[in-house]
């Protein structure tokens, strides 16, 4: 048995539903306090069992786990296998994590791709990134899915773009299949400055990606005059592309 098994089995066991928490490395991080039922006192519990963890209640994360739960009720299927292609990004690492309880909740497995390049930078000699302990797998094994770190300010940006080039509006999310395998979108329907808050309180190791140029300038132009502008913004490209975007 693996030192994540004992500690699901040991949570499971104490009452704590493991289908509402995400186990990375030696964090627990509640996604949903109330359906996690991971009380102070379970907590407690907990961490005699394992002093070298750390128990995290972060309300953002709880907020990024919630927007994403909206988009993978219906994007996943029981046991698919689930492709990562990187999780040395900040929305990467974000997205493994929020998928991580999927695992118990659905049965998926997530299979994690090497990165070249960047991939001696971050990895130590047992194969784990510092601080996460994720194992990265070399060969690919065959998919079901591939989980793609597309965020409310991607696809708003793209959005902008598409209207400044006088382009046909399509969103990127709709393209939900190629080849005969899943695209899905996790965290299409959070902010990016959720992720950078989250990972910026946890001070996890991870490269921000920034995009730039007139469209990202012109959204946080009209954040300070639209409250809540790019969850309107999608509202508005759904309804003229006929894509479903409730929040």
């Amino acid at each position: 048995m693996t030192a994540k098994q004992e500690v699901v089995r040991f949570l499971q066991k104490n009452g704590v539903e493991t289908r509402f928490v995400s186990v990375v490395g030696e964090r627990v991080y509640i996604n949903n306090l109330k359906l996690s039922r991971f009380s102070r006192h379970r907590e407690m519990l907990f961490l005699e069992q394992f002093p070298n963890f750390e128990v995290k209640r972060s309300k953002v994360f709880q907020r990024i786990c919630t927007r994403a739960s909206r988009v993978l009720k219906d994007a996943l299927t029981p046991r698919d296998r689930i492709l990562l292609h990187s999780t040395l990004t900040c929305a990467g690492l974000t997205l493994y994590t929020v998928l991580e309880p999927y695992t118990r909740k659905y049965g998926v497995e997530l299979i994690l791709s090497s990165e070249l390049g960047r991939l001696d930078e971050k990895l130590q000699g047992n194969g784990n990134i510092q601080g996460m302990g994720l194992q990265f797998q070399d060969k690919h094994k065959s998919v079901d899915a591939v989980a793609l770190p597309l965020t409310l300010d991607g696809e708003t940006e793209h959005v902008l773009q598409t209207m400044l080039n006088g382009d046909k509006l399509e969103l990127l999310s709709s393209h939900t299949l190629k080849n005969g395998i899943k695209m899905i979108y996790p965290l299409r329907k959070v902010p990016r400055s959720w992720l950078g808050e989250w990972v910026k309180i946890e001070r996890l190791d991870c490269v921000r990606e920034e995009d730039k140029g007139l469209h990202v300038d012109m959204l946080e132009f009209l954040e300070g005059f639209i409250p809540d502008v790019r969850e309107k913004m999608m509202r508005s490209a759904s309804h003229i592309s006929k894509e479903d975007y409730p929040l």
